[in-house]
């Protein structure tokens, strides 16, 4: 299949190159013709504009939007929208807010074309390792994209396979590749949007826990309760076969392995918006989010008194996502 890309920033780009290794054909856009240059030189036809992007895609055109939420995305698709045929298909690939998508899908509907949200989980690592994709919109449309899909994503891997898989009526087979078709438009992002909450409560729980253990040291002790632990040492055994093993508890043993004191990192950590939608989701629903609630406050908190855990957030969130901290 052929397809556009726009934006080809931390993730974009990287998108654009697994799907041009597994044979499918990329056309790339982006504000800085660098970004372009590096995509074409990788084998991706280069666009100076969204219209000369459109004259070079097949029918129906196929766009994968990967722009930071608000303005850019939906200045973005606006203009696309006024472009493409019927039953072309717009993807919107970044983290956009899903009542946006349920209120997109409705108006490209109306349109003749279709709309797809992906929320996208990978990082700067998904070109090597795959994508974990939450997808919303039409089945037709989604079953349409399958190829798309199915090139990016993981796939089985070494992961062992879970017991009574499909015993349940409803289940989605994707799901042990890493993406599903997750609902209507907006059950993507959705989704995804939980899955940076619960992000944020993960790694504000090692935070936590590294803080504790540097400070144990401290001279508000008494002597014989101080002790010096090895931030690295412990890092790195607590992720061979401890129960709290995991990517995040790794990207935080290679930043304590590079700087046990993590001295560039500031502490002031930033957050892109999907924690507050998940807080305000559990507002609506009515459900207590106790944990997501802490970890949320305690990213605004940090841009004012930041601690060692801060330190430890901001190195997690460099290493999976080259996310930078708050401007100093």
């Amino acid at each position: 299949m052929k397809i556009g890309i726009i934006g080809l920033g931390r993730m974009g780009g990287n998108i654009g190159r697994r799907l041009m290794r597994a044979g499918h054909g990329v056309v790339a856009f982006d504000r800085d013709p660098k970004m372009v240059a590096a995509l074409v030189a990788d084998g991706a036809e280069g666009a100076d504009t969204l219209a000369a992007m459109h004259d070079l895609l097949d029918a129906p055109a196929i766009y994968w939007v990967m722009l930071p939420a608000g303005a850019p995305t939906e200045d973005t698709i606006a203009t696309l929208a006024g472009q493409c045929g019927a039953g072309a298909i717009i993807i919107d690939g970044g983290n956009s807010f899903y009542k946006d998508d349920i209120r997109r899908a409705k108006e490209l509907a109306e349109k003749g074309v279709r709309y797809v949200d992906v929320g996208t989980s990978g990082g700067v690592w998904g070109l090597d390792r795959g994508y974990c994709m939450m997808i919303g919109g039409d089945k037709e449309a989604v079953d349409y994209l399958d190829p798309i899909f199915d090139a990016l994503a993981p796939g089985l891997g070494t992961i062992p396979r879970t017991p009574n898989r499909m015993a349940h009526e409803g289940e989605d087979a994707r799901a042990e590749k890493g993406y599903i078709h997750a609902g209507p438009a907006g059950a993507g992002h959705f989704v995804k949007m939980i899955h940076n909450g619960i992000e944020y409560g993960l790694m504000q729980a090692y935070a936590e826990g590294f803080d504790i253990l540097k400070g144990k040291k401290s001279d508000k002790l008494p002597p014989d309760e101080r002790f010096d632990l090895n931030l690295t040492d412990i890092a790195e055994v607590w992720r061979r076969g401890s129960v709290i093993s995991s990517w995040l508890l790794d990207l935080t043993a290679q930043a304590l392995a590079k700087d046990q004191m993590l001295e560039s990192f500031s502490g002031k950590v930033a957050d892109s918006g999907e924690g507050q939608w998940t807080i305000d989701a559990a507002m609506e629903e009515k459900v207590p989010a106790n944990v997501l609630t802490a970890a949320l406050f305690a990213r605004y908190r940090s841009r004012v008194d930041h601690t060692f855990g801060d330190q430890v957030l901001s190195a997690m969130r460099f290493g999976f996502g080259g996310h930078v901290e708050m401007p100093q």
